[in-house]
């Protein structure tokens, strides 16, 4: 009801990134980058018994190279009628048989690969046993749950539609049939890059002291039909990068990296 899965082929060459396009239950559209290794990716956040048209472009650099698509309905909304409780005593007993036998899965090493300012990649291990699948839960913008289901083979999966310089907390379950196994793995995403988090853990008060980057003001320099030239100050600290985001005249959202040393751009 909430999420279509989407697997495919490349017979010939190879692609750098792929790119899945679609628009959501508000028509508003949406965009999520995909790597070039994968065959597979999981869309949530959908909504019940809706039809979506999802367009698949594989990219050479920033450029479109092909393009396939699929019309897909969503399931109708399941009733809350099975609580996973409820199928819990049917696996306990067959298992009370030989509980010694077999050590239970474990997971490990839930890590950040790659963040964009709506997506974040993760990668986990399973270092023990096997899992039937996984469940990625978080909360969105607006702090409503979500809930993101995962074959039990995949070690990394993309979070799209997430919000810029937002902090999330992400829980992934190992799951045998519908019993949660593992305790969750947690892994809060700030808004700067995750490896900040295992400093902070050795000297919390000498990490807390140095101020956060502070952005000034966006303005506008010069105004030509078809380009603008924007300039910001930088007036507390430093960035790596920035990331101009906006919507082109069709609609469409467009992200310009900028290096971190820069103040000014022009969109042409």
């Amino acid at each position: 009801p909430s999420s279509v899965q989407l697997h495919w082929s490349v017979p010939e060459g190879s692609f750098d990134s792929f790119l899945l396009q679609y628009r959501d239950a508000q028509g508003q559209p949406q965009a999520l980058p995909i790597d070039g290794g994968s065959r597979s990716v999981t869309v949530p956040g959908l909504s019940p018994s809706q039809w979506y048209r999802f367009h698949l472009c594989g990219l050479q650099g920033r450029k479109k190279i092909d393009r396939v698509s699929t019309d897909v309905m969503t399931a109708a909304e399941e009733p809350e009628e099975l609580p996973l409780p409820s199928e819990e005593p049917q696996h306990e007993k067959p298992q009370t048989e030989a509980p010694t036998s077999e050590a239970p899965p474990a997971l490990e090493e839930l890590r950040v690969s790659s963040v964009t300012p709506s997506s974040v990649q993760l990668h986990w291990s399973v270092p023990e046993g096997s899992f039937d699948s996984f469940l990625l839960q978080f909360r969105d913008a607006q702090g409503q749950p979500q809930a993101l289901p995962i074959d039990g083979g995949s070690r990394s999966v993309t979070v799209p539609g997430l919000s810029p310089s937002q902090r999330y907390r992400f829980h992934l379950y190992g799951l045998r049939g519908r019993k949660k196994i593992d305790h969750p793995e947690e892994l809060p995403l700030p808004s700067e890059e995750p490896q900040h988090e295992k400093p902070q853990t050795e000297a919390p008060t000498s990490e807390a002291t140095p101020a956060r980057p502070v952005l000034g003001d966006l303005r506008v320099s010069s105004v030509s039909p078809s380009s603008v030239q924007l300039h910001w100050s930088v007036p507390e600290g430093s960035f790596d990068s920035f990331t101009l985001q906006f919507q082109d005249a069709q609609g469409q959202p467009q992200a310009l990296p900028i290096d971190g040393g820069s103040r000014s751009v022009t969109v042409p």
